[in-house]
């Protein structure tokens, strides 16, 4: 039997952490793997996708051995990977904070003025006995309340939102990554392993929104590091989301995850918030901006549909 027909299975120890605490060892543990090269990384990855591990901080993996017998098929992965059960009805969930006349939402820039242009009773005098009209005007900037970074928000060169197709923030297939109570801050790329993402919207639920319209919001959040940042390209996700003050750190002036994913003509949704109202998967999502030049980033009304889909 020539090599590329034989079947390889490796037997490994792995060594998990959690980044909500806690961990897992195991001795001896096999997979069935497409080939005798496999490398560490590789094979941590294909272990936590395998066991549907969630959470997932770091995976050490030791005293591999390979082994040419036939394979044994998989178990599959629980949870992120099952197929959604079919739900009666559909229902709409609002994802957006309100913008309200100053409101605060990144911490150090001013907030959006509200007021009237034409008031109810200026415009009387234009409109027959009984018709009124009230026109409205706002001040704001563009990162305001929760909104869509384009990859002209870091790139000069990058497209604004008006050049971004609306198919790229609307009725995306997508997945919840919760991550709550995760001891650390920074979001590790293992967390994101036992799902598949790949041309889904991605939405990190931190359950940081509860601070929102607080100094708390914008003091020691959690962000994405750049190896997660890095991996989500490599899988071709099509939006990331999350319900933090900002996707990356904001004492990192480096920015490396807006820097990756924009790079790649990933859309950022920031500031989202009610992520505890979605399933983990088998909803669309929808953050659709006003298709304005020259603007990098602009407020959405994000919301998802949740349950039968047509």
């Amino acid at each position: 039997m020539s090599e590329s027909s034989e079947q390889w299975r490796v037997e490994f120890d792995a060594d998990v952490t959690f980044a909500n605490g806690g961990a897992l060892q195991t001795q001896g543990f096999r997979l069935d793997v497409a080939g005798p090269q496999i490398g560490d990384a590789e094979l941590g990855e294909l272990f936590v996708r395998h066991l549907g591990l969630l959470m997932v901080g770091e995976v050490g993996i030791s005293n591999k051995r390979m082994l040419p017998e036939p394979h044994k098929g998989s178990r599959g992965t629980v949870g992120a990977q099952a197929q959604p059960e079919a739900r009666p009805g559909q229902r709409v969930v609002d994802l957006s904070h309100v913008i309200r006349h100053g409101m605060v939402t990144y911490p150090g820039l001013p907030g959006p003025e509200i007021g009237e242009y034409i008031s109810r009773e200026q415009s009387r005098g234009h409109y027959a006995p009984g018709t009124e009209f009230s026109i409205s005007r706002i001040s704001m900037l563009a990162n305001t309340g929760t909104y869509v970074d384009s990859p002209f928000h870091r790139f000069a060169d990058g497209d604004d939102i008006a050049a971004m197709q609306p198919s790229r923030f609307a009725d995306l297939d997508a997945v919840v990554v919760r991550v709550g109570g995760a001891a650390e801050r920074a979001i590790e790329r293992g967390v994101f392993l036992p799902y598949d993402v790949a041309g889904r919207a991605v939405l990190i639920h931190t359950g940081w929104d509860r601070h929102f319209g607080t100094d708390r919001y914008g003091e020691g959040h959690p962000f994405l590091t750049a190896e997660a940042a890095a991996w989500l390209v490599g899988q071709r996700a099509a939006l990331v989301g999350i319900d933090s003050v900002n996707v990356d750190d904001a004492a990192d002036g480096a920015r490396p995850a807006h820097t990756a994913l924009l790079a790649a003509g990933i859309p950022i949704v920031e500031h989202l918030r009610g992520l505890e109202q979605l399933p983990p998967y088998g909803f669309r999502f929808f953050a659709v901006p006003p298709a304005v030049q020259g603007m990098g980033s602009f407020p959405v009304r994000a919301y998802a549909l949740v349950g039968e889909q047509r």
